[in-house]
C-alpha cells in the first residue's frame, strides 16, 4: 500500500544546485573559460637547450646526464633540468664552466655564434681557450691522438692561433731560462711542426726517454748537429746535446704572465 504522504520538493531546490555548480565550474575549469588569457610556461632558451644537449650526447663527453650537469656547475637537479629543456639558461660564470668542460667557446655555447665545437678532439682548437698540461703529460701528448677521451683539464688560458689546433699550455718550474722566463709563467706550445723547421733561438719542449718529464729550452742547430741551451747563463750546464733518445715534441710559441 503506498503511503499517503509524499515528501515536500521545495521549489527553490533547483536554483541551489545550479549554483553550487557555478562556483564548482569557475574553480576547475581554465580562467579562459571567464574571458582570460591561461598562461603556459614556455621554453624560451629552446636553442641553448638543443647545444647544451646535442654536447652531452656526444661520444666522450664528460656530461652525459642531469645529474652530472648538476654536479659541474653546482646547482640543483630541477635547475640543470630546466636548462636541458630551455626553461632557464644559467649566468655567465656557470656559462663559463661548461664552455670549458665542453672545450668550446663560451660564445657559441650561449649564443650559437663562433666556431662549433670541435667534437673529435679532447683539445680546442686554434682561436679556442688553451688547455694547461702537466711537464709528464707533455712528453706523450704530441699529438691529439695520445690524449684519453673525456680527460679532465683545470686551467685553460686565453686564445693563441700560434698554437694550432693540438696546441698546449705549461707552468714554467725552475730557473734555468730566467730572465726570460720566470717560475709560474705560462708558455703555449705547439706540437704541430717539423724538425727541419727549426733554428737555432728557438724555444723547445723536449723529452728524452728514461726521465720523468719533459723539459723546456733553447735550441742550438750546429753543423747539423742539435744541442740544448738554458736561458739563464749561471745554469751550470751551458750546451746539452740532443742524445739518441730524446725527441723534440713542442715548439714554444708564446707567453702568458699574471700582473
Amino acid at each position: 500500500m503506498l503511503p499517503t504522504t509524499l515528501l515536500k520538493v521545495e521549489d527553490n531546490i533547483l536554483p541551489k544546485i545550479e549554483l553550487v555548480q557555478h562556483k564548482i565550474r569557475v574553480k576547475l575549469l581554465p580562467s579562459v573559460e571567464n574571458g582570460k588569457t591561461y598562461k603556459v610556461k614556455t621554453a624560451k632558451y629552446q636553442d641553448f637547450a638543443l647545444r647544451l644537449k646535442s654536447l652531452m650526447e656526444k661520444e666522450g663527453s664528460p656530461i652525459k646526464t642531469v645529474n652530472q650537469l648538476k654536479d659541474a656547475i653546482e646547482v640543483t637537479y630541477e635547475m640543470a633540468r630546466r636548462y636541458t629543456l630551455g626553461i632557464a639558461k644559467p649566468r655567465e660564470e656557470k656559462m663559463q664552466i661548461l664552455a670549458e668542460k665542453f672545450n668550446v667557446d663560451i660564445s657559441y655555447l650561449d649564443h650559437g655564434t663562433g666556431l662549433e665545437p670541435n667534437v673529435t678532439a679532447p683539445f680546442p682548437i686554434a682561436g679556442r681557450l688553451v688547455p694547461v698540461i702537466s711537464w709528464v703529460q707533455a712528453g706523450s701528448w704530441t699529438t691529439v691522438d695520445a690524449v684519453p677521451a673525456g680527460t679532465q683539464l683545470d686551467e685553460w688560458l686565453p686564445p693563441n692561433p700560434k698554437c694550432g689546433k693540438n696546441g698546449y699550455g705549461l707552468e714554467v718550474v725552475g730557473e734555468s731560462m730566467l730572465p726570460d722566463f720566470r717560475p709560474g709563467d705560462k708558455i703555449y706550445v705547439n706540437p704541430d711542426f717539423q724538425p727541419s723547421e727549426l733554428k737555432t733561438g728557438d724555444l723547445v719542449i723536449v723529452s728524452c726517454e728514461g726521465d720523468a718529464e719533459a723539459t723546456f729550452k733553447k735550441l742550438i742547430v750546429e753543423s747539423g748537429n742539435m744541442y740544448l741551451q738554458p736561458l739563464n747563463p749561471n745554469w751550470p750546464e751551458q750546451t746539452i746535446p740532443l742524445m739518441d733518445g730524446c725527441k723534440l715534441v713542442g715548439k714554444v710559441v708564446g707567453l702568458y704572465r699574471d700582473v
